[in-house]
């Protein structure tokens, strides 16, 4: 319901500016991503009333987007940070990551954690300054773990056209974060960049738990020499107890909510 209500906000905001909706399915994880689960959210969004305007055509229809199949547009915007020195390899595990945030630590809170992706990375494999050189004849990112160095004590601000001004401090309120993954899967916040740059996205919309993010995919536009996006997060729909609805409650999701017989507008609370 979270998602199918965010797609309504950019429905209705690309209405109201006369611009073009894209439909992207972010679907670089294989362990996660299955053809009936896109198929599933396809029926959804249509059974809402939603039309998106731009995608491959396929079978007479629009698209959407899929990310696993856009490697070459990761592959070259990796390239161009890793040229840039702007990236670095990091050849540590999830496994030692997680023994380090458990490791007792002398002094309370020397261990940081982000709000989205656990604990801070301490820079184990943070080079030197300068010798990024280095890294420019590399040709491939499989095989190991990128991650971008961010600017420490460099202020992130964007003004939100929903939540009003936001600012974060890298190396604060996050540290240097995956762009592409040892098993040679782009992350999340390199491929949306891609993305956003080469369809040419005037404002982005999302949910509000994406704000940090917004903040470190301003760091990699910045490292592109290109301007980012507008931004819109919306609020998160939330349970009866307060707490952001996740993929477990199966019981709200919109296929429940139609067998009920549920109409759209009441799925999406602008009845």
């Amino acid at each position: 319901m979270g998602h199918a209500r965010t797609f309504w906000q950019a429905f209705v905001r690309a209405q109201e500016a006369h611009g073009t909706l894209v439909l992207r399915n972010e679907d670089l994880d294989p362990q996660r991503s299955r053809a009936e689960f896109v198929a599933a959210m396809l029926e959804d969004l249509r059974w809402l009333g939603i039309r998106w305007d731009e995608g491959p055509d396929v079978g007479g229809e629009f698209g959407p987007y899929e990310q696993s199949r856009r490697g070459a547009f990761y592959r070259a915007v990796w390239r161009q940070l890793m040229q840039g020195g702007f990236v670095y390899p990091c050849r540590c595990s999830r496994s030692e990551l997680s023994r380090i945030a458990q490791a007792p630590h002398e002094c309370a809170g020397e261990v940081r954690r982000e709000s989205d992706e656990g604990p801070m990375y301490p820079g184990t494999c943070r080079p030197a300054p300068g010798s990024e050189k280095a890294l420019r004849e590399v040709q491939s990112p499989a095989g190991v773990n990128w991650r971008f160095r961010v600017p420490d004590g460099a202020a992130i601000e964007f003004e939100d056209r929903h939540f009003g001004q936001q600012r974060f401090v890298a190396g604060e309120d996050f540290g240097d974060f995956p762009v592409w993954r040892r098993d040679d899967v782009p992350a999340y916040q390199l491929a949306v960049v891609a993305d956003d740059l080469a369809m040419e996205i005037s404002e982005v919309v999302r949910g509000a738990d994406l704000l940090l993010s917004t903040a470190r995919q301003i760091l990699i536009y910045q490292a592109l020499g290109r301007r980012p996006p507008a931004w819109f997060h919306c609020d998160l729909v939330l349970d009866d107890r307060g707490e952001r609805l996740a993929k477990r409650h199966d019981a709200l999701s919109i296929r429940a909510l139609r067998e009920q017989g549920r109409r759209p507008d009441e799925v999406l609370g602008i009845g």
